[in-house]
């Protein structure tokens, strides 16, 4: 689940920092893309220690 609320996060903010600096629609598509991939793995990260630190 926090994977993809990081994952929808990125995408938006990714999208609105490309539209922050001028960007186009590629430009917003690639920065969305990125963003969403790093925020998912920083929630898999969170992901995984909430779920060993339950244990």
């Amino acid at each position: 689940m926090i994977v993809l609320a990081a994952l929808i996060l990125g995408a938006v903010l990714g999208w609105r920092r490309a539209a922050a600096i001028g960007g186009n629609t590629k430009d917003r598509v690639q920065y969305a893309a990125v963003h969403a991939i790093l925020f998912a793995l920083l929630g898999m990260f969170a992901t995984i220690l909430v779920d060993r630190a339950l244990r």
